[in-house]
């Protein structure tokens, strides 16, 4: 696994009405801080990537379809440079697989697709609220992170 990165598997509880998954708590040791909440959606075919934060870590979450979350480590100081790294998050409520919360750090590099589905959505907790004046969001060329 690339330094930094976490995943956490969610307890989903059913009942006669259907589900409950707490996504991100406050008091978990995977929490940092909060910044916003929000979703995106991503169609079969199409990559949202390649980049990274320098001061932002992302909490994903799918809510719906499978996605394709693909890791880069590209920090010098790291014991896993160069590493990549597969996750693929599926959408409550079915408990096998288990629905799961991935933490990217900051300078990790990523990208996700849509996986065995129409559009995958995911919904983020980033630490800090986006800035659109002076985003923190900068772009990697694909081919570093398919090592060409």
């Amino acid at each position: 696994m690339i330094h930094g990165v976490q995943v956490k598997a969610f307890t989903v509880r059913p009942d006669d009405r259907g589900f409950l998954m707490e996504m991100l708590r406050e008091d978990e040791p995977i929490f940092e801080r909060f910044g916003q909440v929000y979703v995106t959606g991503c169609r079969c075919g199409v990559v949202k990537g390649w980049h990274y934060h320098k001061g932002q870590t992302d909490h994903f979450v799918c809510v719906s379809g499978t996605a394709l979350v693909v890791l880069y480590d590209p920090c010098e100081d790291s014991h896993t440079r160069g590493a990549v790294q597969e996750v693929v998050l599926h959408s409550p409520p079915s408990p096998d697989p288990a629905p799961l919360l991935l933490k990217v750090p900051r300078l990790v590099i990523y990208g996700f697709t849509a996986h065995g589905c129409e559009e995958a959505r995911i919904v983020n907790v980033p630490t800090p609220a986006y800035r659109r004046a002076n985003p923190d969001e900068y772009r990697w060329p694909a081919e570093v992170v398919r090592g060409g």
